[in-house]
């Protein structure tokens, strides 16, 4: 009778252990991951992340001219976001990602306002200290794109954000849970006080 507990219990043990097993092997890095060539691989979760904002018709350009509307929301990996809460700075291996989105304004029932439609753009905004010489870099993916070019930095994305981001290059000004935030920790660039 002994024998007959101790395979029972030995076998569910290694069931246990087994049908655990997957679910290890198919939770996603923390951090960024890029492909052997050194692009970026497209962080397909993304939207299990933390959101932070959306924006409607933003533009950091007052000449630019859009001929339609859009949607930005902003989401950030979780361990970046539960770094940042207690510490009010982003840390190593921060992902954020844009996602912009055309605004629909007939459908369904909808007869005033404006909604989300199909994603026009993805952009991250990666903090890898040891690959990027300014700490973090863009990346702009295409529709349907699994990995991605860093931008290079003569771009005007990297000024705007050095010149105009709240807290650590980042545009926190426009997360309005994460700004008060970084206010109480002291970590708020002297432009945004």
């Amino acid at each position: 009778m002994r024998t007959a507990t101790k395979l029972f219990v030995f076998g569910a043990a290694i069931f246990l252990v087994l049908a655990a097993a997957p679910q290890t092997a198919t939770r996603p890095k923390p951090g960024p991951e890029y492909a052997s060539d050194g692009q970026l691989q497209f962080p397909a979760n993304y939207r299990e992340w933390i959101y932070l904002s959306s924006g409607f018709d933003m533009s950091y350009n007052e000449a630019q001219q859009m001929d339609h509307h859009m949607f930005d929301n902003v989401f950030v990996n979780p361990e970046a976001w539960r770094a940042f809460v207690a510490t009010g700075k982003w840390p190593d291996k921060t992902i954020f990602v844009l996602e912009a989105r055309g605004a629909e304004g007939k459908g369904s029932i909808n007869q005033k306002g404006n909604f989300q439609g199909s994603v026009m753009a993805v952009e991250v905004h990666v903090k890898d200290q040891a690959r990027f010489a300014d700490k973090w870099a863009f990346f702009g993916f295409t529709a349907g794109a699994k990995t991605a070019k860093v931008i290079p930095s003569s771009q005007n994305c990297y000024s705007c954000h050095s010149e105009h981001g709240a807290v650590d290059t980042t545009f926190v000004q426009f997360y309005p849970t994460l700004m008060p935030i970084a206010t109480a920790k002291g970590t708020v660039e002297a432009a945004h006080k």
